[in-house]
């Protein structure tokens, strides 16, 4: 069984970022290397683009991320000085998904690349539908497998802050996660057609997971400029819940009601899914899949976090890699933001325990 590895930081943004990258600068440096050669690669983006053309890319999105976050910038300095690597390089690792479609979208394609890293499935339960009143947020986090053995959940307590915890991976800021004044928020990858210069996903979680209240939260989607697209749900401790199909240039809000609100990874608007690039058919036909079957195991009251995990350990929502693509059900996590209660899993949720935690 894997336990997940909760990294505890603290202090001003340099402070955490320097710790960070101090705690895993081995793992950061490997893991970003592997990033930075799959950002050129054909398979991912459709179209080849040399090492020196894809850190220049990533380099002309450095002063976005300054303006979007300082601070976060200032924490992603940190990282970046403890190992050695430049701050290009890691906005690449932590926005892989969105680069891909900044990459895909500078070399003009149009079709199906061959690789995709998207089998999330997220959902936002309301209070009426849990067991004792209080909603819960959660979702599997899926990726390549390859990415497994990077996967950390960080306690952080920063200065001037929320403290907060959240699912990342290593040389990443946070991507998944709540804070103590009860915000929640995760994703889902969208496959993005008019991905631009700005900010990479992870800023945007973990700037949301700067504020107190749900709508300053919303705001720090709608108003980003946007890098590439992802679904973003958020659920506070007042059982209010927003999902947002966000791509660069244009969000669709969709605030939550009555019944369960799940999202897998295919836009489900017409104003967003005309900005999607193709996606191929057994993509669509397993993101159709695992929404209607979340779907269908929420639509009953009654719900515990033992029901919620057993709906990550479902064979058509928990996904084993398997070749080609190699995508994995690498962690999974259940969030309850009127308690602070937070439950994570590292690795597949079939095969491994959840733990319990608090923020």
């Amino acid at each position: 069984m894997s336990v997940p590895r909760v990294i505890p930081l603290a202090g001003s943004p340099r402070q955490m970022g320097l710790a960070h990258g101090q705690a895993f600068r081995d793992d950061i440096r490997r893991y970003s290397a592997e990033r930075v050669a799959l950002a050129g690669s054909e398979i991912w983006t459709g179209h080849a683009m040399d090492r020196a053309a894809v850190l220049a890319l990533a380099e002309a999105c450095v002063e976005a991320h300054v303006a979007y976050a300082p601070e976060l910038a200032m924490e992603l300095s940190g990282i970046a000085e403890a190992t050695g690597l430049s701050v290009a390089e890691l906005i690449i690792t932590n926005g892989f998904t969105d680069f891909i479609d900044l990459v895909y979208a500078r070399g003009g394609s149009h079709g199906v690349t061959e690789k995709v890293e998207d089998d999330c499935t997220a959902f936002i339960i309301p209070d009426r539908l849990s067991v004792d009143g209080k909603g819960f947020f959660g979702q599997t986090w899926d990726m390549h497998a390859g990415s497994k053995p990077y996967v950390v959940l960080l306690h952080g307590r920063p200065d001037h802050a929320p403290a907060f915890m959240a699912f990342s991976l290593t040389g990443c800021i946070g991507m998944i996660g709540m804070n103590d004044a009860g915000i929640a928020i995760g994703i889902t990858n969208l496959l993005g057609a008019e991905g631009q210069i700005g900010v990479s996903w992870p800023f945007v979680v973990r700037k949301a997971l700067q504020q107190t209240d749900l709508d300053a939260a919303l705001a720090c989607i709608t108003e980003a400029t946007l890098m590439g697209a992802h679904n973003f749900q958020l659920f506070d401790k007042h059982g209010n819940g927003v999902n947002v199909e966000a791509m660069p240039g244009h969000c669709h809000v969709t605030r939550s009601g009555a019944d369960a609100l799940v999202h897998s990874n295919h836009c489900l608007m017409p104003d967003t899914l005309r900005r999607c690039r193709p996606r191929a058919p057994a993509s669509q036909a397993s993101s159709e899949a695992r929404l209607a079957r979340g779907q269908s195991l929420l639509s009953a009251g009654g719900l515990t976090p033992q029901a919620l995990m057993a709906l990550t350990r479902d064979p058509t929502i928990c996904v084993r890699a398997t070749p080609p693509l190699d995508m994995e059900t690498c962690g999974a996590v259940i969030m309850q933001p009127a308690t602070g209660r937070f439950w994570a899993v590292q690795g597949l949720p079939t095969e491994n325990d959840y733990a319990a935690l608090t923020v």
